[in-house]
C-alpha cells in the first residue's frame, strides 16, 4: 500500500509506533520497523540525552529500517534539556521525529537544518494547520478517543479526520482509536493516509512492558478508560484502576480548585513505570486508549502488522468493492 506517509518516511505500510513513556524502547521500535511500520522511540523515557544516544545505537543494532523519536514537549515538573536530546537525535543519525505536546516552532530551525521529517501530534484542526505553517512535514491527528493526552475539544475522529482532510495540504496520519485493519481502512477512507497505534502496539509481544499490563489491555473493554486532570486542563485518558479512582475522587471533591500537588502522589512518571515496568496494576495512573476494548491477543508486531495489511486488502477489494452496484 502506498500512500503519502510511506513514501515520506520510506516505509512499507502505512502504520505508525506512536512515542509512549516507559513503552518506546529500542526493542518495540525495532520490531515495529522490521515489519514495515515506523517504530519510535521516546526520548523522555531514556533519563538524560546520552542514555538516548545509547538507546538510538542500540535500535540501530537490531533494525536497518527508518526508525524514528518522539519528543514530546509538555508541562513538566522539571522542564528536560530538549536541544540536548535533539543533537542526539541528529548525532545518531535519525532522520524522522515525532513531537508533541507543544509547539516544536522553537526546536524547528535544529531539527530542519539536519535533514529531519518532523510530524507533530494535534488533537485538533487548528493546532494542525499551526504545525503545517511552522514547517512540520506532516501531523498525526488525535481523536478523543486516544490514550494520553486528547487536548480539551473532546472532538472524535469521525469529524476530526475529515475536518482535517479539508483543511491540511500536508499528509496525516489517524490516531485514536486504531487498532486493526478496519481502522486503517476506515482513517484512509475519512481522509488519512495512515494510522498511528500506541495502546495497540502495548499489547505485543516486543512491547518492553509487563505481562500483567499486556493481560490487562486483552481483558478491558471500551468502557474501562478514565479521563483525569481535566480541571487543570492537561486531561488524559488512562485505565481505570485503584489511583485513578482516587484521582477521580480528588477531583470530584475539590473541583475547579484542584491543582496538580493535589495527585502529583498519584500521576508522576516515576509511578507509572512501576505499573508498566514492575506489574504492580494500582500504583498509578497509566496512559491507555479506548481501543483497549478491540484488543484480543498479544502478536508479535509482525504479525500485527501483517494481519493488519492483509485483512485491510480484503475489507477494500471484497466488501467494499463487492458494494458496488455492477
Amino acid at each position: 500500500m502506498k500512500t503519502r506517509i510511506t513514501e515520506l518516511f520510506g516505509i512499507a505500510h502505512p502504520i505508525i509506533q506512536g512515542g509512549m513513556h516507559y513503552v518506546g524502547y529500542a526493542e518495540l521500535a525495532a520490531a515495529v520497523s522490521n515489519a514495515g511500520g515506523l517504530g519510535i522511540i521516546t526520548a523522555l523515557t531514556q533519563p538524560t540525552p546520552k542514555d538516548m544516544a545509547r538507546e538510538i545505537a542500540r535500535c540501530r543494532e537490531m533494525t536497518d529500517k527508518p526508525i524514528g523519536v518522539n519528543l514530546t514537549f509538555l508541562p513538566s515538573f522539571s522542564a528536560p534539556p530538549y536541544p540536548e536530546y535533539i543533537r542526539a537525535i541528529i548525532d545518531g543519525g535519525v532522520k524522522i521525529v515525532e513531537t508533541a505536546g507543544r509547539s516544536p516552532e522553537q526546536h524547528m530551525p535544529q531539527l530542519k537544518a539536519a535533514g529531519i521529517k518532523v510530524i507533530h501530534k494535534c488533537t485538533s484542526v487548528r493546532h494542525s494547520l499551526k504545525a503545517e505553517r511552522i514547517g512540520c512535514d506532516a501531523v498525526s491527528v488525535d481523536g478523543f478517543e486516544c490514550g494520553g493526552h486528547p487536548g480539551e475539544d473532546d472532538v472524535p475522529n469521525m469529524i476530526l479526520l475529515p475536518r482535517a482532510a479539508e483543511a491540511l495540504k500536508i499528509p496525516f496520519v489517524a490516531s485514536g482509536g486504531m487498532a486493526d485493519a478496519r481502522s486503517l481502512v476506515a482513517a484512509l477512507s475519512l481522509g488519512a493516509d495512515g494510522m498511528n497505534m500506541g495502546t495497540r502496539f502495548i499489547a505485543t509481544r516486543e512491547a518492553p512492558v509487563h505481562d500483567n499490563v499486556k493481560q490487562a489491555l486483552v481483558a478491558a473493554d471500551e468502557l474501562q478508560t478514565r479521563l483525569i486532570m481535566r480541571p487543570l486542563r492537561n486531561t488524559e485518558r488512562v485505565l481505570t484502576n485503584a489511583a485513578v479512582e482516587q484521582i477521580v475522587a480528588i477531583e470530584r471533591d475539590k473541583g475547579a480548585a484542584t491543582t496538580i500537588e493535589d495527585i502529583r502522589h498519584l500521576v508522576a512518571g516515576a509511578k507509572s513505570r512501576r505499573v508498566l515496568q514492575e506489574g504492580e496494576m494500582d500504583a498509578a495512573a497509566w496512559s491507555c486508549g479506548m481501543v483497549a476494548g478491540l484488543i484480543h491477543d498479544i502478536p508479535t508486531c509482525k504479525e500485527l502488522i501483517d494481519r493488519i495489511m492483509r485483512e485491510a486488502g480484503q475489507i477494500i477489494r471484497q466488501r467494499l468493492g463487492g458494494l458496488l452496484a455492477a
